[in-house]
């Protein structure tokens, strides 16, 4: 019985792209008592790998968090593997604002203490004993109540970017900092004012009010779905955008746009922009705000001494790496000293610049390709590229893509190649071409022919 990945992140994306069908962006959440979580993830796993099911899911004893892509075909089917557990039945798939069907590449289940690690120790809290939840048109009128206090449960780094106008954003890196720090600077409000909390889909709120309540708070209040249900039902209803910029999400795209303001800015020269990268050096991966003009001229680097590294030898980047623990301080190092213009704390409600409008992802015309070969080298000085024809021979003429998870889809004409040392116009299944390319590769790349 299989209970893991069989295939890498690069070869999934590849059967993605060549499957052509839509897939959706969706999480959920339930906080139930699981009295197995090995044996509940294994049977999770086989049903969610049948349909081709991918993302990334924490059970333990309290319950379930669910982030995960989905074949549109799949959706009821994937309903119905809920549908199995009672305290599954009838619950709310947060559909993302924007779907991008390379959101996950992995199915990934992992069986933790709990899903949300709060630090609490503490027997007689009930995390079931919630506070109210409230739809849109709810969640705005409260909202102009001047007895109400908002906060915003989500960290740092996810709060820069968007966030509810006036809302409380505590300067922290994990959810479980934000509650004694609320709970200290609330203390003289437990009952002459409306607590108001909100995350991006609502498991964190769902605890937090519980601990309020749990504090003696009185008006304790959530928005129900958090913000990525909110954007579903200003679009539906027509409603005002209490929030502004964009929610930040746990997956391959960083965020989805909810309204067109940008309030953040590059975290190396200032401009406004508000998209998230993680800093190329495998031996960094810092997540930092980087604009398109940085991006290029940094190579992805956070850093001149990333940008460095990466030009080094790839036996010398493992070198330097080696006994470094990034993983678990991705967020935390997003506070680097070499970020000029990063911003925590207490932000601003005021736009600095309007994004351009995103096409629809859903709706983007699929590229008719076919597979030729994969990256092999590149040669930074003479911005070279080198591949390895596998399946198809390419012709010079020939249009062609490059795509990888970090490249993006970048689309070229091939004016020119060098095959075995010699320019020729033809490359057959089995030869090494090299070519110019204006931008950087990676080995995880992979060439297509484009067919018109």
């Amino acid at each position: 019985m299989q209970l893991y990945n069989t295939l890498s992140a690069e070869e999934r994306a590849i059967l993605i792209d060549d499957a052509g069908k839509q897939r959706l962006t969706l999480s959920f959440y339930a906080y139930a008592k699981i009295q197995d979580p090995k044996q509940f993830r294994d049977d999770l796993f086989v049903a969610w790998n049948a349909l081709d099911a991918l993302g990334r899911i924490y059970v333990a004893n309290e319950g379930i968090n669910a982030q995960m892509s989905i074949p549109a075909e799949n959706l009821e089917a994937f309903r119905a593997t809920l549908e199995v557990y009672d305290f599954m039945k009838g619950i709310r798939l947060n559909e993302a604002v924007e779907h991008d069907d390379h959101s996950f590449l992995k199915l990934t289940i992992k069986v933790r203490h709990k899903i949300v690690a709060d630090g609490l120790n503490d027997d007689t809290f009930d995390v079931t004993n919630i506070g109210v939840h409230l739809k849109a048109k709810e969640f705005n009128e409260i909202l102009d109540d001047p007895n109400t206090i908002v906060v915003d449960f989500r960290n740092h780094y996810e709060s820069e970017v968007g966030h509810f106008k006036g809302a409380i954003t505590p300067d922290v890196e994990t959810f479980r900092e934000s509650l004694p720090i609320i709970n200290e600077q609330l203390q003289n409000h437990k009952e002459d004012k409306n607590l108001v909390m909100y995350c991006t889909g609502g498991i964190r709120c769902e605890k937090a009010s519980a601990y309020f309540k749990h504090q003696g708070f009185k008006n304790v209040f959530q928005l129900e779905g958090g913000i990525i249900n909110y954007a579903k039902q200003l679009e539906a209803e027509g409603l005002e955008s209490k929030f502004i910029g964009k929610n930040f999400v746990f997956d391959n795209r960083l965020g989805e746009r909810i309204t067109d303001d940008i309030i953040s800015q590059c975290h190396q020269c200032g401009k406004p922009c508000d998209n998230h990268t993680n800093c190329e050096n495998d031996g960094c991966h810092l997540l930092f705000i980087q604009c398109d003009e940085c991006k290029s001229a940094m190579e992805n680097c956070c850093s001149t001494e990333c940008l460095d590294i990466i030009h080094m030898p790839l036996v010398d980047q493992v070198r330097l790496r080696t006994g470094q623990q990034v993983g678990n301080k991705v967020f935390r190092k997003g506070k680097s000293e070499n970020l000029k213009f990063k911003h925590s704390g207490e932000l601003p409600n005021t736009s600095l610049a309007t994004s351009d409008k995103p096409s629809d992802i859903r709706q983007k015309i699929k590229v008719k390709k076919v597979l030729l070969g994969k990256a092999e080298h590149y040669y930074v000085k003479a911005q070279v590229g080198q591949f390895t024809v596998e399946n198809h021979e390419v012709n010079c003429g020939d249009k062609i893509l490059i795509s990888g998870p970090t490249t993006g889809n970048q689309e070229l004409v091939l004016d020119k190649m060098i095959v075995d040392g010699a320019e020729i116009a033809i490359a057959k299944i089995g030869d090494k071409v090299t070519f110019e390319v204006p931008f950087r590769i990676r080995l995880s790349d992979k060439i297509y022919k484009i067919l018109e």
